[in-house]
């Protein structure tokens, strides 16, 4: 039976990487996928990797259909096996609600992958969604880890490498170096409590106000 799978889990555990290599192994089978992704760190119109691989996808718009985009896509005689859907935390949750009748209305299996949590540690409405309706929810096992060598459960967001709580739940980012450049950045519950990323806590190793211990 065709199904919805929710593969979850923090940046940095390989989920896009899951997703082109599920696009590869069905292609190599001669299936054909219809790939959808929204802000992908690539640009518009692609699915990558940190790896660096990557692929053409389909741009999801903040009012697209995607059932009816599947249904138009076959009705001119193409073919679509399955779908992909990366990123799937930005899309809205009628959207989730589309990929959802994709699979019990067209028989199609939908692979969908998304981090669960945003940078507050709270739910994107997408994953969210996505919990409640699919058939599966696999957590992904290549686990991330802090910079403290725990294992990382929290994406936090980073501006110059220090660590916020406040502002939109999407903006689009990654770690450059650059001064005032967003990031982001994966911590354990603890560190991201504590608000110190990987950064900071070589700021706080390094403070002046840390003095040695006197040997008198």
């Amino acid at each position: 039976m065709p199904e919805l799978v929710f593969f979850s889990g923090t940046m940095d555990c390989g989920k896009s990487t899951l997703a082109l290599q599920i696009e590869h192994n069905r292609s190599a089978r001669g299936l054909v996928g219809m790939i959808f992704t929204r802000n992908d760190r690539a640009g518009e119109g692609k699915l990558s990797s940190r790896l660096g691989l990557v692929t053409d996808a389909v741009e999801v718009g903040e009012h697209a259909d995607l059932y009816a985009h599947l249904v138009d896509h076959l009705s001119q005689g193409r073919r679509a096996d399955y779908v992909i859907a990366d990123e799937a935390q930005f899309l809205a949750p009628e959207q989730i609600d589309q990929l959802a009748r994709v699979v019990d209305d067209l028989d199609l299996d939908v692979y969908a992958f998304g981090i669960t949590t945003d940078f507050r540690s709270k739910l994107f409405p997408g994953s969210q969604r996505l919990v409640e309706l699919a058939d599966r929810v696999e957590v992904l096992q290549v686990e991330a880890l802090c910079w403290c060598g725990a294992r990382a459960t929290h994406n936090a967001r980073t501006v110059g490498g220090v660590m916020v709580v406040e502002g939109a739940q999407v903006v689009v980012g990654d770690v450059t170096g650059s001064p005032d450049e967003v990031g982001y950045e994966v911590l354990c519950r603890r560190h991201h409590r504590r608000r110190m990323t990987a950064s900071t806590a070589r700021a706080a190793a390094l403070s002046p106000d840390v003095l040695p211990v006197s040997s008198a």
